[in-house]
């Protein structure tokens, strides 16, 4: 039998992503962000959501850009960091040891650490309550070659990325794999 524990955010997995961008002056800034993904195929696009009080609200609205970093598992104290404190009071890149790289598509930054990013120009923006839910047009991927499978693209298990339990706050691996999407299914 199931019981309800009511409403709440609670769904596995949610991301741990660094969104990045630049304020008003042009200093790299990056928020992480768990509540995210990927909202349409054409064109690729993203949906981020974040609250108005924090200062990379700001930064995309005024920028109309913004990146989806994510970090591999080596990398997951830097992303908590990045949670923890305010690009209003601190510089982020520089005291985590991280490069802000300047991507030549969209008007924000990327860490260059991370294997994996998004570089997404601002498409739709929308007040959901606490949050506005940012969708940004998925311009390029970019990922490092050191993670990239036999068919060339990203593997799930070389970019080992973070995944977050929002109920317990507590940060994970990505498990082994199952089987392969829109085939496994064919044997029952």
């Amino acid at each position: 039998m199931k019981k309800s524990i009511g409403a709440k955010t609670i769904v596995f997995p949610t991301p741990v992503w660094l969104v990045g961008n630049y304020d008003q002056d042009g200093k790299p800034n990056a928020a992480v962000v768990a509540w995210g993904g990927i909202c349409c195929s054409t064109p690729p696009c993203v949906a981020v959501s974040l609250r108005e009080a924090t200062y990379s609200h700001g930064n995309i609205v005024r920028r109309k850009a913004f990146t989806v970093n994510v970090p591999s598992e080596t990398y997951v104290k830097e992303a908590d960091y990045f949670g923890i404190v305010s690009g209003r009071e601190e510089d982020k890149f520089s005291t985590a040891g991280l490069t802000a790289a300047k991507s030549e598509l969209v008007d924000a930054p990327y860490v260059q650490e991370f294997p994996l990013i998004l570089e997404c120009k601002l498409l739709h923006t929308f007040e959901l309550g606490l949050h506005t839910q940012f969708v940004g047009e998925i311009m390029d991927v970019k990922a490092d070659e050191v993670v990239l499978g036999k068919d060339g693209l990203p593997d799930m298990e070389k970019v080992k990325p973070i995944i977050f339990a929002p109920s317990v706050r507590t940060y994970h691996g990505v498990g082994r794999f199952l089987g392969d999407a829109f085939s496994i299914g064919r044997r029952t």
